[in-house]
């Protein structure tokens, strides 16, 4: 065999090699942003899931202790403000992630204070109505904090797939950047305290 084509088949060799580890890599960092998103779609989904359950709380509340406007007030703003924010989790900055988690802070703020006025009100506790809506809302707030844990999971495995050798030399090629975990601050983290059973 003559010494060129030797060399050739070494060259079309690396050229394939080459090409079969970008055409891998590139789709493994294509998998690994598609389910940060997706978790992150996730965290935003529970929380529009607690937000739908704010107004038929209120109401309920709202039934029994129709002298607490202010509280009232203070949750449909925040509620409103919450719905106002609208993210891109491969596009979000730590400033815009930081927004999102301080209008979901203020909403539990809220809503922590509408389950206060609830507690003074003992026939609102044996609402059947009130009952459901306080175990959605328990059940919610663990899907915030599972689905918040969850994206983080997922932020850092797609970020180590796009730093780590040898992905590091074209991950920025192809537009791959880090992406922002979800940090949030210690009164965001804190649900809303729900129980109003005074006997446990």
């Amino acid at each position: 065999m003559k010494k060129s084509n030797i060399i050739l088949l070494v060259v079309v060799g690396i050229v394939v090699v080459l090409g079969l580890w970008l055409w891998r890599a590139y789709n493994g960092m294509v998998d690994q942003q598609e389910s940060a998103t997706t978790a992150f779609a996730n965290v935003q989904a529970t929380y529009q899931r607690r937000a739908d359950l704010i107004p038929n709380l209120t109401r309920t509340v709202q039934a029994y202790a129709k002298h607490e406007k202010s509280t009232f007030t203070e949750v449909t703003k925040a509620r409103a403000s919450v719905s106002q924010i609208h993210l891109d989790a491969s596009t979000a900055t730590p400033e815009q992630i930081k927004k999102f988690d301080q209008a979901q802070g203020q909403l539990s703020q809220a809503l922590g204070k509408l389950m206060l006025v609830a507690e003074r009100y003992p026939e609102l506790k044996a609402n059947e109505n009130f009952h459901d809506l306080q175990i959605q809302l328990e059940g919610t707030e663990n899907r915030i904090n599972e689905a918040r844990q969850k994206y983080n999971e997922t932020v850092q495995s797609y970020n180590l797939a796009i730093r780590r050798f040898p992905n590091v030399l074209i991950a920025g090629s192809f537009g791959f950047t880090p992406m922002q975990k979800f940090e949030a601050s210690s009164s965001a983290q804190s649900a809303p305290t729900v129980n109003f059973d005074n006997d446990i």
